[in-house]
């Protein structure tokens, strides 16, 4: 196993890499590059990398000592010590490529420390997804942010709030909730689902009824102060004749989203316990109803990479040999990327199969591109969750490696051309 630290800078990131027999010892190593660097920054991160299963679980299983304890690798120094932003330490980017490594410990690692899993299928691709990751750890401008939410209208009620991966809590009366949310990299979104109870309309509330006023609490990484921000009152119009109104593309789009993230975490546990058409047949309801939904049929850009996703991942639970090889380490890395709403280096194989051309555009706030998809028609699609800074950062490594790739070319060419010339020299000779 091989592992890197990367730590943010105004201007530049300093790693170091090691190769040790096993994760323990990659993570005391880890330790010490924290312990021991000469410079503090405000966000630092772990970055994990494996080709294959870690030395300690192999012999605990030979051993006969039980299933493997993933969460005992992480040593309490790594750990996140409790739910709120403030007791996050170092997360851990976990990276495992080809078929040898141990998907579920590197999730596991990943879940117990922030940080995200991602699984590279294609190893000519390890540098564009490390890349994709250094964009996005080398652009933090948010930290320990937390949203809080205070119902304003006295009847209104806070139900649940669906927030991933993000500690959320909700007051036993239902008149507060709050979302750690903890760092974000510049351009980053993170949407929550809130979900309400609204009293009918009294003859005193007048033609809006006020819901919930929502603030936010961070800290801003470039100039070390705490930011406090507060959003406009929502509020919800109460007409007389209430008119036919479609649903908010954005809180359409967040079902479809949060749907989809659930029957993924569904098909990966029917495929855990063997039940592959099951797990099949799971995907591909979803897939239909993604495909059917509002926000698809107006074109939505991540509804549309969902559908994608979720295509491509049948084929990989529809039986053991499939789920093995590659189908558990997908999932398990569509299911990061969602509940942490951060962009996953998983996804640079899938779309590098649907061929996705080099021409990113940038509007809205989001990132999107066109793709080709397998019945050859065009889709607007988006990189789930991908930033200007991390797109910047992987188009920057593809050209490198291109660029490489062409200079290879040209000199395997140049060698072959001298090659030739010594052998028409010698035959000249001969005559």
């Amino acid at each position: 196993m091989a592992g890197a630290r990367s730590c943010r800078r105004r201007r530049k990131g300093v790693l170091t890499s090691v190769r040790v027999a096993g994760v323990p010892r990659h993570f005391d190593h880890g330790d010490e590059v924290l312990d021991e660097r000469r410079y503090r920054n405000g966000f630092s991160s772990v970055v994990l990398l494996s080709d294959g299963q870690d030395n300690c679980t192999l012999t605990r299983q030979a051993l006969g000592s039980g299933p493997p304890n993933y969460a005992a690798l992480v040593p309490p120094s790594l750990a996140r010590t409790g739910t709120t932003t403030g007791d996050r330490t170092a997360p851990i980017q976990t990276f495992g490529f080809g078929r040898g490594h141990d998907a579920a410990a590197m999730h596991v690692v990943a879940e117990a420390t922030g940080g995200t899993f991602s699984f590279i299928e294609n190893e000519e691709v390890i540098q564009d997804a490390f890349a994709q990751c250094v964009g996005g750890l080398l652009s933090v401008v948010v930290q320990d942010a937390r949203l809080a939410v205070a119902c304003v209208h006295p009847g209104v009620r806070v139900v649940s709030v669906k927030s991933g991966v993000y500690e959320s809590r909700v007051d036993q009366d239902g008149r507060a909730a709050s979302v750690a949310v903890g760092e974000l990299y510049a351009d980053e979104e993170r949407r929550f689902l809130l979900f309400l109870v609204v009293p009918a309309a009294g003859e005193t509330d007048g033609e809006v009824t006020t819901l919930v006023k929502v603030s936010c609490v961070y800290r801003d990484s470039t100039a070390g102060v705490e930011v406090s921000v507060t959003a406009e009152d929502t509020v919800v119009a109460r007409p007389e004749h209430a008119p036919d109104l479609a649903r908010s593309v954005e809180v359409e789009r967040e079902l479809v989203r949060l749907e989809t993230t659930e029957d993924i975490a569904a098909a990966r546990a029917a495929a855990e316990r063997g039940a592959h058409q099951e797990a099949v047949e799971i995907l591909e309801n979803r897939r239909r109803a993604v495909a059917q939904s509002d926000a698809a049929r107006g074109g939505d850009a991540m509804v549309a990479a969902l559908e994608i996703e979720l295509r491509d991942m049948l084929g990989r639970v529809s039986s053991q040999q499939n789920y093995a090889r590659s189908g558990r380490a997908h999932m398990l890395a569509g299911i990061s990327a969602h509940m942490h709403q951060r962009s996953s280096s998983s996804s640079l194989g899938s779309w590098s199969e649907l061929e996705l051309p080099w021409v990113i555009g940038f509007h809205d706030g989001g990132v999107t591109t066109s793709t080709t998809h397998q019945d050859s028609h065009q889709v607007d699609a988006t990189l789930p969750y991908a930033t200007p800074a991390i797109l910047a950062m992987l188009l920057r490594s593809r050209r490198a490696r291109e660029a490489a790739a062409e200079g290879r070319l040209e000199r395997d060419e140049a060698i072959e051309e001298a090659e030739g010339s010594q052998l028409k020299v010698r035959e000249e000779v001969n005559q």
